[in-house]
């Protein structure tokens, strides 16, 4: 097998390890790995990862997985040495020795790819490399060898990417009456005739089913509140019907969930019911995100003509090669490796996205060929679009086509709707959202580049046209001068602010660091302070603040009526695309118009009564103690009430179901489900949900334990950091570990991570290893020896097989954090029954983790002493709950990992 000859290097926490390109391997201390890595570009896996390991930021080479994404563009691959050993089919290493070697045979190997007749990702491999070599990129050198000028000149990207095609209205769908009988034959299909016919799930499809029945009444959607335990087979339970009823009544449906792993799981499932393709070509299954997670392709144009330089420019080509062979030109948990954008910087995928709202639509000579318009026109076709809870949430806000506004919705997931409507419906005005519509308004100022493009480029041809529009647009970019501009952040430190707006963040910033006693000024995070009791120059501030606000929205509403005054009367020079080009400003205007008056109702109430339906205060956001945000934040104190006006009312049928809406066990049958009823908006609507709850198949008093560990001091890192490593130790990996606080987190792995890494247990960790957190779930998944840490975002949406998760840790019992809004919510909602309402559900979703299948055994560890009683509730009925030390916790474990059975006369005796 041929191997590249360049030296190799590999460092974890276990030590560092390099092999010459004469073969002589060996352990080198990490003086010697950075002085030979400084001198030699050497080959290694992960250079931000290996960077970190040995403490040198400064760490260049030829990484593996720049080659890897080069070679093989949208193909996935767990980046380490296991991961990449397994994607291209080559024994992995034994331990952290052999890896440098096998460095250098992967090397060999995907280079040797290139020379294949049967290489899929031949096609513009050639032109890509010449633009590499051109920036220098360290792999253009040896990929030369072994890639040929093809004989005809390769086709630019741009050109080779398919157009869309217009299609034809679709119907709205018929009025259907789904048979029990049926649905249960749809879900016999799905599942296999040879399946378990699970009488949970059976139950669960026909629940479901309800919501695809007529509407009786506008305002009155049919809506289903379902809770389903883990293993029901909800997936397979709501897509029965659901693709029943697309078949019969020719209409769409939309399944919502909150995590991209949940949405994979749903796209791998769906084909089950639709084909992937129908006989036209068209997709009955579309996955649709938000317009931020697609590439855009005017923005890589930008950036492959000079718009990048450095290492971002060769990011661009990268993923250049990338979108000529996604599937659907999903940067952000698509086919785009998660690990890409960490080898560069990830600031520069987000750019090569829509952030600000700034598309151009018909406007753009790629609009034809646009990722997100191809997405968002297979969706209005497709019988079954899978979402997220954000997009739902905004496309009944502020989609642009109401005809194709989701009417039959399943959300998946649901606990997560209120955080999800929270956001969508919250309004901020700060320092970092004025300046981005400055921008959008004014366009490039001094120094400025890329693509970005204000209202008079982007409208010049309507201005000249429509007097009425180009005063319009004058008007607007001259109101847009007074709000915060570059540099902002800086003259408000140096007290010298410029214009009302940022005249009035000045006094926030003022009167935040006045009033705040929450202690996060000494600890380094963001602080916050009521917005009440507010003196005369704040208010006199907000109302200038407030008058330069309206000052700038008058124009662009004269504007947005212009546009459909040329839209209803076009000119003979207005073809398809400049009418797309002007409807998409049209809607992108009445956003921001949208987004103004939010911001003026907001300062009319500074100084004045507050509004009981909301929570406002003052803000500074920072990170490890540097500013990067200041504002009035609004959020409703209770979200779901925009929520069922915006989503529910004007929906046929929703079903919403989860594993958890109901929070503890052990509450009375009427709370739980008025408490389901309230965290869903069901209580806003004039009709009565159909309650439905189905119970997990788990035998939970086998196959799990939970421990209260009552030894480990509150407050005292060093036992805890005992604790973790010792879990971590007789578990012999394949833990979870859940952390509250950040800085809890990295203090516990910056004590034990070498440790373990020196007994064969690697330990990843969020917030500390340059990773996304996607792809820390992908390296934890794949290695059964693998523990990770990390916080919420890891306590639930994360689906890992037993053989690599037979533990979870939770440091604390996850309190609320004591926020104005939580204060505010906790008021209104039955003061500490509300604490531990919320305690319950972060509990489940916790304990979620550990049991995914019935094959799956584990315990579920607490190292806190003061856990309440009134919370076990939390945990599936019959789950074994007990409060033990330490050393008898790791007894139980390693009695579980060496497969001795462990029953409740075996736990009493241990106790005894």
């Amino acid at each position: 097998m041929a191997t590249l000859p360049l030296p190799a290097l590999h460092a974890s926490h276990a030590g560092c390890w390099s092999c010459g390109v004469d073969g002589s391997a060996g352990a080198v201390t990490k003086g010697e790995a950075v002085m030979a890595a400084s001198d030699t570009p050497h080959l290694i896996l992960n250079a931000p990862l290996v960077s970190s390991r040995l403490g040198y930021p400064d760490l260049s080479g030829l990484d593996l997985l720049e080659l890897f994404a080069f070679v093989h563009p949208a193909r996935f691959v767990v980046p380490t040495p296991k991961g990449l050993a397994h994607a291209l089919g080559l024994d992995e290493p034994e331990n952290d020795a052999g890896v440098p070697a096998f460095l250098q045979i992967a090397a060999g190997e995907l280079l040797a790819h290139c020379e294949s007749s049967d290489w899929p990702e031949r096609e513009g491999a050639w032109s890509s490399l010449e633009a590499l070599a051109r920036l220098r990129w360290p792999w253009s050198g040896p990929l030369s060898a072994h890639i040929a000028k093809p004989d005809r000149a390769e086709r630019w990207l741009f050109a080779r990417l398919p157009e869309w095609e217009e299609q034809a209205e679709v119907p709205q769908p018929r009025q259907v009456v789904l048979e029990d009988r049926d649905v249960l034959d749809r879900l016999v299909q799905l599942t296999g005739a040879q399946a378990e016919q699970r009488k949970g799930q059976r139950d669960f499809a026909m629940s479901a089913a309800r919501i695809f029945a007529p509407r009786e009444k506008a305002g009155n959607p049919h809506v289903v509140i379902a809770q389903a335990g883990t293993g029901i087979g909800k997936t397979l339970g709501y897509l029965a019907p659901s693709s029943l009823w697309a078949q019969e009544a020719g209409g769409t449906v939309w399944v919502s969930t909150y995590t991209k792993a949940l949405q994979r799981q749903l796209r791998a499932e769906s084909r089950r019911a639709w084909p992937d393709r129908r006989e036209d070509g068209s997709r009955p299954v579309v996955v649709r995100k938000g317009r931020e997670n697609y590439l855009c392709l005017l923005n890589l144009e930008d950036a492959l003509q000079g718009g990048f330089s450095g290492r971002p420019a060769i990011l661009a080509q990268l993923v250049a090669r990338w979108a000529a062979y996604s599937s659907d030109g999903d940067m952000i948990g698509g086919d785009l490796p998660g690990w890409l954008g960490t080898l560069f910087r990830r600031r520069a995928i987000a750019s090569l996205t829509d952030q600000r709202g700034e598309c151009v639509y018909g406007g753009c000579p790629h609009y034809r060929k646009c990722f997100i318009e191809r997405s968002s026109r297979a969706g209005a076709q497709a019988d079954l679009v899978i979402g997220n809870h954000a997009l739902v949430m905004v496309n009944a806000a502020r989609g642009r086509d109401l005809a194709h506004r989701p009417t039959r919705i399943v959300f998946d997931e649901g606990h997560h709707i209120f955080a999800a409507a929270d956001s969508t419906f919250a309004a901020r005005l700060s320092g970092l959202e004025t300046i981005e519509l400055r921008r959008w308004v004014i366009g490039p100022e001094r120094n400025s580049r890329g693509r970005r493009r204000g209202l008079s480029a982007r409208l010049a041809d309507v201005a000249s046209y429509d007097e009425a529009g180009g005063i319009a647009v004058a008007a607007a970019r001259e109101a847009a001068e007074v709000l915060p501009s570059e540099g902002w952040m800086q003259r408000l430190a140096e007290n010298a602010p410029s214009g009302p707006v940022e005249q009035l963040l000045a006094e926030v910033r003022a009167l935040v660091y006045a009033r705040d006693e929450s202690g996060s000024a000494e600890a380094g995070y963001g602080m916050e302070t009521e917005a009440a009791a507010l003196e005369g120059p704040f208010v006199e501030l907000a109302g200038k603040a407030q008058a330069a606000l309206s000052d700038l929205r008058r124009p662009l509403i004269q504007l947005g009526l212009r546009l459909e005054a040329v839209l209803a009367e076009p000119p003979d020079w207005l073809d398809a695309q400049g009418r797309a080009r002007i409807d998409g400003a049209r809607h992108s205007l009445a956003w921001r118009v949208d987004l103004l008056g939010a911001w003026e109702a907001l300062l009319e109430r500074m100084g004045g009564p507050g509004d009981p339906q909301f929570v406002d205060w003052l803000m500074v956001e920072r990170s490890e103690a540097r500013e990067y945000d200041i504002g009035i934040e609004r959020r409703w104190l209770d979200p779901m009430k925009p929520f069922a006006a915006t989503v529910l009312e004007p929906a046929h049928g929703v079903l919403i179901t989860s594993a958890t809406l109901k929070g503890g066990h052990g509450q009375s049958e009427d709370a739980g489900w008025q408490g389901a009823i309230g965290r869903t908006g069901a209580n806003y609507l004039h009709s009565q949900p159909l309650l439905s709850e189905h119970e997990s198949p788990f035998d939970y008093a086998r196959q799990a334990r939970v421990l209260i560990v009552t030894d480990v001091a509150k407050g005292d890192l060093a036992a805890l950091a005992g604790a973790y490593a010792r879990l971590i130790e007789v578990a012999q990996g394949a833990v979870l570990g859940l952390f509250t606080a950040i800085r809890r987190l990295r203090a516990v792995h910056g004590r034990i991570a070498d440790r373990l890494a020196r007994e064969g247990l690697p330990l990843y960790a969020q917030h500390v290893d340059p990773i996304d957190t996607g792809t820390l779930v992908d390296i934890f998944r794949d290695d059964p020896r693998a523990s990770l840490l990390g916080t919420d975002a890891l306590r639930d949406g994360v689906d890992v097989p037993g053989h690599s998760l037979r533990l979870v840790v939770m440091e604390q019992v996850p309190w609320p954090r004591p926020s104005i809004l939580h204060r505010a919510r906790r008021a209104a909602n039955g003061g500490s029954a509300y604490d531990d309402e919320i305690i319950r559900a972060r509990l489940a979703q916790a304990f979620g983790r550990l049991i995914r299948t019935r094959q799956d055994h584990g315990h579920f560890v607490v190292l806190s002493a003061a856990f309440p009683s009134r919370l076990l509730d939390a945990f599936p009925s019959g789950t074994p709950v007990d409060r033990v030390t330490l050393d008898e916790a790791l007894q139980l474990v390693a009695g579980h990992v060496s497969g001795e059975s462990v029953t409740s006369q075996d736990l009493n005796r241990t106790l005894t």
